[in-house]
């Protein structure tokens, strides 16, 4: 039988030393292997070792799983990044698609989280983020891209709060490190 290796913890190190001195105390003779177990489980706070190793194999069945990092295609970024200037401005727009969704997400992230803007204030930010003097067709594609909500009249703009891919985390990452050299 293949044994399971459960880690203990005791919140109270000095609970766990005075409970398991009782415990030694009223008992006669030299404690077997399985007294010792229910004895320490016991001055954990559990009712016995089976109780202890019921809960801990739970526990670790009900873990969330760590997802797998998401892969960075480091060669994309790279090409996506030569659309933006020393200063991290967007020079031109990408012709393709792929390349303008990754672009995006800069912009996304100059946006400040949970502000509201007018249009007018939205079409400043991204004016003073790119130099080929269109901000209309950017914040139309930030806004196809739901990257950008704004109220069915126009007046209220918010950043959508979302997680960028990581290819789009790794393109924010090197256009600021740009910025900040």
């Amino acid at each position: 039988m293949s044994r399971d290796i459960l880690p203990l913890t005791a919140p109270d190190i000095s609970a766990l030393a005075k409970t398991l001195g009782r415990e030694l105390a009223v008992f006669d003779g030299k404690p077997g292997h399985v007294q010792l177990l229910n004895m320490l489980a016991r001055a954990s706070g559990y009712r016995n070792f089976q109780h202890f190793r019921a809960a801990s194999l739970a526990e670790e069945r009900l873990a969330e799983p760590t997802p797998a990092p998401e892969p960075i295609d480091h060669a994309l970024v790279e090409r996506v990044s030569g659309h933006f200037d020393a200063d991290g401005q967007l020079l031109r727009w990408p012709s393709r698609y792929g390349h303008q969704s990754l672009a995006l997400w800069v912009l996304w992230s100059r946006l400040e989280a949970g502000a509201v803007y007018s249009e007018f204030d939205v079409s400043l930010i991204i004016r003073n983020n790119h130099r080929f003097g269109d901000h209309a067709l950017i914040r139309r594609a930030m806004i196809d891209a739901g990257l950008v909500m704004r109220t069915p009249d126009g007046r209220e703009y918010r950043r959508v709060e979302r997680k960028p891919t990581g290819d789009a985390l790794a393109l924010i990452r090197r256009i600021a490190g740009r910025t900040t050299a």
